[in-house]
């Protein structure tokens, strides 16, 4: 379980990149949402101990991740797009790295890596940005660790490779290990996601399971507007809605596009309060 307690995170020169953020996070698959700048990036690296909070904390597992404790960071992995690893080919990083993370896998890496039409022995430095995404997601998942945490992990990626990512992360992923991906396109793993997290100028505004959200809340789209909606937009002829959803049973699933984009309208405080106070809708 990861807890982030109270968590602000102020750079240098004054910009508040993260303000009082709270909440838990437990196993699943979450997607993390915010406009450019928002401070999902930074949030990220708080989570894995690669910045110190300002004030507040990000403990896994009772253990303050500042701490840097090797016990605690075995446990987690970050997969941004400017990482570097030791190695010039997949099998060589996984010969010098993989050692640390007790829970690797290298059958796993040979099976993701295959599924990839790959084989771990090409070298990096020669491949495309696209071929080279696709060499460290098949080396990242087979690390098995309790804490993934993907940023933009379809950046590059083919249609048919963003398929095989999808089913790879299915595949790759049990019921006790925790994933939060953080993307911009939310359709290429939208079946996937367990729980949503939406941050906007530092503030987490939503950490919330799917499933809770779809108790709450109704996604719907007609040809005439929405009756009683809380946000709806029109897009391409037909009206697309959100309305409180007052049977307490999912009737719908979560279109995360729509409700990010009714978070950020004048709409977002209703829709927090229905979320936060569901026997006050």
């Amino acid at each position: 379980m990861i807890a982030l307690n109270h968590i602000s995170y102020t750079y240098r020169h004054g910009a508040e990149a993260l303000i009082n953020a709270s909440g838990k996070i437990g196993p699943g698959i979450h997607l993390l949402l915010g406009e450019n700048g928002a401070g999902k990036t930074t949030l990220l690296h708080v989570i894995a101990g690669l910045l110190y909070p300002t004030k507040g904390d990000c403990v896994i597992d009772g253990r303050n991740v500042s701490d840097r404790q090797p016990s605690t960071l075995q446990k987690l992995f970050l997969l941004t797009d400017d990482i570097e690893f030791p190695g010039r080919t997949v099998n060589e990083i996984s010969d010098i790295h993989g050692c640390f993370y007790p829970r690797f896998s290298k059958e796993l890496l040979a099976e993701n890596l295959g599924e990839f039409g790959m084989t771990g022995n090409e070298p990096l430095n020669k491949m495309s940005l696209g071929t080279r995404r696709k060499a460290l997601i098949a080396y990242v998942l087979s690390l098995r660790v309790e804490l993934l945490m993907l940023d933009e992990p379809a950046n590059g990626l083919d249609i048919n490779a963003k398929k095989t990512l999808r089913r790879m992360l299915s595949r790759c992923t049990d019921e006790e290990q925790t994933v939060i991906v953080s993307t911009h396109t939310v359709w290429d793993l939208k079946d996937l996601f367990d729980g949503l997290m939406v941050i906007s100028r530092g503030r987490l505004l939503v950490n919330r399971p799917t499933w809770e959200i779809a108790e709450v809340l109704t996604f719907t789209s007609d040809n005439l507007p929405v009756i009683n909606a809380l946000y709806q937009e029109q897009d391409t002829g037909m009206f697309r809605g959100i309305i409180a959803n007052e049977s307490g049973e999912p009737s719908s699933e979560v279109d995360f596009n729509l409700l990010y984009s009714a978070l950020m309208s004048p709409a977002c405080d209703k829709i927090i309060s229905i979320l936060s106070n569901p026997d006050e809708q």
